[in-house]
């Protein structure tokens, strides 16, 4: 449970007034009850000259206790936390609230309707953008309003990802090696009663841009996932989901009932440096050696890249640089020069 002595309890108590944000909520985040609303951001376009974007937000609250945010669409193609976050704002009922629950189950929404990764109007990778920018683009317009006016209010952030169209994961909920020891014990427990069937703590290689280190720098609890991929979802993954938002929000005491097991014990694990990690250094056609899922060794061939137009040249075979577990892998049969292949994890 969230300790609201912490240095991090109750930050949306605010003492100072957020920087001016050209988003406008149409939902009073402080009103008791459950509602759906909109964030409002103008945006003239050759089809619509007055035109605006409207991106979905709900709000649950019900008496004081913690604030949690819950957000999945950073990227447009990833699907199973938008699923998981809007059936959670429409099934949980008011009663079994006790706190705050703002839920944003689209947040890069000009990406989330096209089906994209990025934003289909400027480009731009939203968890490349924060803390964003008032006067950017809709992009950094977005992550800055986000920054400001929303994770300044919650305790606990919940950023659902899943591999997109390109990677495919072994569903795991993930935190971060963080110099505040406290709040990194804090928030592997949170991880770990996710209750997906990997907990991951990871050591970022570059956070810059990130919403995670937004949120970790400025004292939050915080937890991401990966949860399959492949630009769908499968029954399994939208219940690993399902389970674990509830889960959080059980184990922080913001919903009532008990944090519910996973259909196996969450296997702890570790991405401690970027040995962790295989990329292509040709371009072809790639060949997997190894599923996902799979034990791997160090110096296990993991990978084949076989070249377009010399097809009598020998293939470019790529090795494990470790033993571990394959939790990621590429997805399209084509690969460029620099592409992600797989990555591996190491048990705790």
């Amino acid at each position: 449970m969230i300790d609201p002595t912490a240095e991090c309890g109750h930050p949306h108590r605010m003492t100072e007034t957020p920087p001016a944000s050209k988003i406008s909520p149409s939902i009073d985040f402080d009103a008791p009850g459950k509602r759906w609303g909109a964030l409002v951001l103008a945006h003239s376009r050759d089809d619509s000259a007055w035109g605006s974007i409207r991106i979905p937000i709900g709000v649950i609250k019900n008496g004081t206790g913690p604030t949690a945010l819950l957000i999945a669409g950073n990227h447009g193609d990833e699907y199973e936390g938008q699923i998981a976050l809007r059936r959670l704002m429409n099934e949980t009922p008011v009663e079994d609230v006790s706190g705050t629950i703002i839920v944003l189950p689209g947040m890069n929404f000009p990406a989330v309707r096209t089906g994209t990764r990025c934003s289909p109007i400027d480009g731009g990778n939203m968890n490349r953008a924060f803390p964003g920018r008032a006067d950017g683009t809709i992009t950094q317009i977005i992550a800055h309003y986000v920054t400001h006016h929303l994770v300044s209010r919650a305790d606990l952030v919940l950023d659902l990802h899943s591999g997109g169209k390109t990677l495919d994961f072994v569903p795991f909920a993930a935190t971060h090696r963080l110099p505040d020891t406290a709040l990194a014990d804090r928030a592997r427990a949170a991880a770990q009663a996710f209750g997906a069937p990997v907990g991951l703590v990871m050591l970022e290689l570059d956070d810059t841009g990130m919403l995670d280190g937004v949120v970790e720098r400025a004292g939050k609890l915080f937890v991401t996932t990966e949860l399959a991929g492949a630009g769908s979802s499968t029954a399994s993954s939208n219940r690993i989901a399902w389970r674990g938002v509830r889960n959080v929000l059980r184990h922080v005491g913001i919903l009532a009932g008990e944090v519910e097991p996973g259909e196996a014990p969450t296997r702890m694990m570790d991405m401690p440096d970027a040995s962790c990690f295989v990329t292509s250094e040709h371009a072809g056609i790639h060949e997997p050696l190894v599923d996902l899922g799979e034990e791997v060794l160090a110096g296990q061939p993991v990978a084949r890249i076989h070249f377009l137009e010399e097809p009598g040249r020998e293939p470019v075979v790529y090795h494990s640089e470790r033993d571990g577990l394959l939790i990621g892998r590429h997805i399209p049969g084509l690969v460029k020069t620099g592409d992600f292949l797989i990555s591996v994890a190491v048990d705790l």
